[in-house]
């Protein structure tokens, strides 16, 4: 786990008890708040005047929303790594926050170590949706997508394994982080290969990133 001292956040979440909790914790992790808002047109206007490392938002916010937000931020141009807290289990919910350009969907009732995972894990490039979640889907449903899309015959596992990959992680951390073997993550890479009819890592990444399902990241 990376170093998080000096890191910088923006929060913005119209209840103040949240965006305190957040701080609070945020701080006690060395993190350097710069600011906290109440609504999503002012964390666009604050996110891209500071720039901060990471953004930490709501999805249902007045004035905008956070998937609003989000792509007013992205447009933009700005670099920060956006990440949304949320009440909302909603499958459309996630996937459009996610397409907008969310780093990372987490769930208001998760656990703290979340947050930490989260925000550890989209700096080195990678995409962090709640464990808390069903991930299978999330990444596989876009405007192109059809009934004979192959993507539909990967099992929930053999989707989470492709998205890490095409992200760059390898084989001994995404093990670690699915809690599986490195022997696993073999079996569930050659057998999505297989469905995809992709048969090596730059197909794979060339695949994501014709259907839009991937970001650009750091091998770790």
């Amino acid at each position: 786990m990376q170093e998080l001292a000096a890191t910088t956040v923006v929060l913005a979440d119209d209840h103040a008890i949240v965006r305190e909790g957040i701080a609070a914790l945020c701080t006690s992790h060395g993190m350097r708040v710069l600011g906290q808002v109440a609504d999503g047109g002012a964390a666009v206007d604050m996110i891209t005047a500071l720039n901060p490392d990471f953004a930490i938002l709501d999805i249902h916010m007045p004035r905008m929303t956070g998937v609003e937000a989000i792509r007013k931020i992205r447009t933009a141009g700005c670099t920060v790594k956006l990440i949304i807290l949320s009440i909302s289990r909603e499958e459309s919910t996630i996937t459009d926050a996610l397409r907008a350009g969310a780093d990372a969907y987490l769930l208001k009732d998760g656990p703290v170590r979340h947050l930490i995972d989260a925000i550890n894990f989209v700096r080195d490039g990678g995409v962090y949706v709640s464990p808390m979640l069903g991930r299978a889907g999330l990444f596989a449903r876009t405007e192109e997508s059809h009934p004979e899309d192959p993507l539909a015959a990967l099992s929930p596992r053999e989707m989470e394994v492709f998205s890490l990959l095409v992200n760059g992680f390898r084989a001994k951390y995404i093990a670690d982080l699915l809690q599986i073997s490195p022997k696993t993550v073999d079996t569930y890479r050659a057998s999505l290969m297989r469905k995809l009819k992709v048969y090596d890592l730059v197909g794979l990444v060339k695949f994501a990133i014709e259907r839009k399902l991937t970001t650009t990241s750091s091998q770790r």
